[in-house]
C-alpha cells in the first residue's frame, strides 16, 4: 500500500513539473496581459455592446498565437537563456522539454490560433495576429544578439494586442486603433530598459546587444527613458482628442504619466538599481490603471 501511495505520490510531482513547464513555455502570466489588452482593443472598438461570442473566439486564437510566439522564442534562445541566471532553469535550457517537441508544439498552436481567428474574426485582425507572431519570432528573436535597436522592433509585436481585437470588433483599423498601438509601444521602452539597466551584467555574458549592455555608465539608457515616458504623456492624451474616452480618463492619463515621467528623471539623474526597479514597478502600475481609465471612461462609438 505505502509502495501505491508513494508512486501516486511521484506520478502527481511529475505531472505537476511538466505543468508547470508548460506554464513557463507558453509565458501564461504574461500572456495574460495580452489576453487583457485584447479585450480591452475590442471592447473599445465595439459599437454598443460587445459581441461575447467573437470576443471569446478572439481571445482563443489569439491565446493560442501568444503560446506559440512563447514557445518558438524559447527554442530560438535556448542557448541564450542557458547562459543567464534569471532563465536558465527554463525547460527547454535546463532540458525538461525537448526542442523537436516545443517546435511541433509551438507551430501547432500557431496555426490553430490563427485559424480559429480566419473563421471567427476578419482578415485584418489574422493579420494583424499572424504579423505579431512573424515579428516576434523571426524578427524580433534574431536582432537581440545583435543590436540594440531590437527593442524597437519587439515593442511592435508588444504593442499589437489591442489592436487585434479592435480589428476583430471593426473589421478596420482607424486612427483609434493606432492610437492604442501607440500607447502599448510607447509605455514598452522605459519599462524594458529598466529591466536591461536591471540584468545588464547577465544580458552581456547572454551575448545580448540591449542598450544597456554597450551603454556602460547608463547615461543614454536613462535618457532614453525620459524621452520614452514624455512622448507617451503626450501621446496617451490623443484618446480623448480623438473622442475614444472622456475628461476622468484625460485627468487620470495626465497625473499617471507624470509619475512614470518622474520615475524616469530619478533613474535618468542617479543610475541605480533602486531607480531603476522603481521605474520598473511604476510601469507595471501605469499600464493597468492607464487602460481600466480608458474603458472606464469609453465614449460611445
Amino acid at each position: 500500500m505505502k509502495a501505491t501511495a508513494d508512486t501516486k505520490r511521484e506520478t502527481l510531482d511529475l505531472g505537476w513539473i511538466r505543468a508547470s513547464d508548460y506554464i513557463e513555455l507558453f509565458k501564461i502570466r504574461l500572456n495574460l496581459l495580452v489576453l487583457i489588452t485584447t479585450s480591452m482593443g475590442f471592447y473599445l472598438g465595439s459599437s454598443g455592446s460587445p459581441d461575447l461570442a467573437r470576443l471569446l473566439y478572439t481571445l482563443m486564437g489569439t491565446g493560442l498565437v501568444a503560446a506559440s510566439g512563447a514557445a518558438l522564442n524559447q527554442l530560438l534562445e535556448k542557448d541564450i537563456d542557458s547562459r543567464m541566471r534569471r532563465t536558465a532553469n527554463r525547460p527547454l535550457p535546463a532540458g525538461r522539454l525537448q526542442p523537436a517537441e516545443v517546435q511541433w508544439l509551438g507551430i501547432g498552436l500557431g496555426v490553430a490560433g490563427l485559424l480559429i481567428l480566419a473563421l471567427a474574426t476578419s482578415g485584418l485582425c489574422t493579420f494583424v495576429a499572424g504579423f505579431t507572431l512573424f515579428s516576434y519570432v523571426f524578427v524580433y528573436t534574431p536582432l537581440k544578439p545583435k543590436t540594440p535597436l531590437a527593442v524597437l522592433v519587439g515593442a511592435v509585436p508588444g504593442a499589437l494586442p489591442p489592436v487585434i481585437g479592435w480589428t476583430s470588433a471593426r473589421g478596420s483599423l482607424g486612427a483609434e486603433g493606432g492610437i492604442l498601438f501607440g500607447i502599448l509601444f510607447l509605455w514598452q521602452l522605459p519599462h524594458f530598459l529598466a529591466i536591461a539597466w536591471l540584468y545588464r551584467q547577465q544580458y552581456a555574458r547572454a551575448g545580448l546587444k540591449v542598450l544597456s549592455t554597450v551603454d556602460p555608465d547608463g547615461r543614454r539608457t536613462g535618457l532614453h527613458s525620459v524621452l520614452g515616458c514624455a512622448v507617451l504623456l503626450c501621446f496617451s492624451l490623443l484618446p480623448t482628442l480623438q473622442g475614444l474616452a472622456g475628461t476622468l480618463y484625460l485627468s487620470g492619463a495626465a497625473l499617471l504619466g507624470a509619475a512614470y515621467l518622474y520615475a524616469s528623471v530619478q533613474m535618468a539623474l542617479a543610475r541605480t538599481e533602486a531607480n531603476a526597479r522603481r521605474l520598473f514597478r511604476i510601469s507595471l502600475l501605469y499600464l493597468p490603471l492607464l487602460l481600466a481609465l480608458m474603458v472606464y471612461d469609453r465614449l460611445p462609438v
